[in-house]
């Protein structure tokens, strides 16, 4: 049977379920989408263009970063502020919190990262865009302290994937939907409504060049999914793709828990909080998996800063139960 439901059908339908809506929370949205779209064709027309390699630039983080780190971040940035939906925009790439045209009226400020797993690209590798989507919580113009509230208080999130296809996956709170480009006719249409994480899985994902440098509760942990133990499911099977969108989706699909912890050389870990940890929490449990830090659950962190980094555990919440509790 072929998908005929489109994103933006699916949105205004969600939309008209809700009468007090504004339409502003939708707006936003398609025009994440369109940036997705953009950025899809940025992706597999790099080689092509001579968008593959550094900038010759590096970001907050002390990252260096790629060509298409900066072409994306400037389609979202650019799309964004051109919708008047928002009135703040925090990215990975930028140093400071981006200000946008709208006044005192904004409802909203957004938090993404446009390009996560960019060190995989020119080999061909699946990378995503991941975003979140707060209600601004000051009366006057928004400001970063509008960033400072749990992932409770998200509105939206998702994430875009480039792979063998482009996906568009996204959550209001209601549901997880997922969401195929067709080049064909340029629409995201509807492939997946009310994903579900299984409960268990078999694979696990993790960088296992680190492990020296893990503590002994992951350490614990990844050897009983290596070991032999049917109670648990075990051996499980290795599975890192090294791009934290692709990892997730996979496991979002097929069961099994996504780690990148805290340890001696990164006590934090390396993911960002606003950005990359709390919108693939909020999709987790809107999805019926889990995600925590090690301590607590992702959701129920408080920001203090807006680059600030998160250790991550995600995934089928069986496999992330069976970690809390070591």
């Amino acid at each position: 049977m072929i998908p005929t439901r489109t994103l933006n059908r699916f949105i205004a339908a969600s939309e008209r379920r809700h009468p007090q809506a504004s339409g502003e929370l939708s707006d936003l949205l398609a025009t994440i989408a369109l940036g997705v779209k953009m950025i899809s064709n940025l992706v597999q027309t790099a080689g092509v263009k001579g968008l593959h390699g550094y900038s010759g630039d590096s970001n907050i983080h002390g990252e260096r970063t790629k060509k298409l780190d900066v072409e994306s971040n400037q389609v979202l940035s650019e799309l964004l502020d051109s919708s008047g939906d928002f009135g703040l925009l925090l990215s990975e790439e930028t140093d400071e919190v981006i200000p946008t045209r709208v006044g005192n009226q904004a409802h909203y400020v957004v938090a993404f990262d446009p390009l996560d797993g960019s060190s995989n690209l020119g080999v061909n590798i699946s990378v995503g865009t991941i975003f979140a989507i707060f209600r601004k919580q000051s009366s006057g113009a928004a400001s970063e302290q509008d960033f400072f509230q749990t992932g409770r208080n998200v509105v939206a999130a998702g994430y875009g994937l480039y792979g063998s296809s482009t996906v568009f996956v996204y959550s209001c709170g209601q549901g997880v939907h997922e969401f195929t480009l067709d080049p064909t006719i340029g629409e995201f249409l509807l492939t997946n409504e009310n994903l579900r994480f299984p409960q268990d899985g078999k694979t696990y994902s993790i960088n296992e060049g680190n492990t020296l440098h893990w503590n002994g509760k992951v350490r614990k942990f990844v050897d009983m999914l290596k070991s032999s133990k049917p109670e648990i499911g075990a051996p499980y099977s290795a599975r890192y793709i090294g791009s934290l969108v692709a990892d997730f989706h996979r496991n979002l699909h097929q069961g099994g828990i996504f780690l990148y912890p805290g340890d001696a050389k990164n006590p934090r870990g390396k993911l960002r909080l606003l950005y990359e940890c709390v919108p693939m929490a909020f999709i987790a449990e809107h999805a019926g998996g889990r995600a925590v830090d090690g301590e607590k659950d992702v959701l129920d962190i408080l920001p203090s800063d807006v680059h600030e980094r998160c250790p991550l555990i995600v995934g089928s919440k069986n496999e992330v139960d069976l970690f809390m509790k070591l």
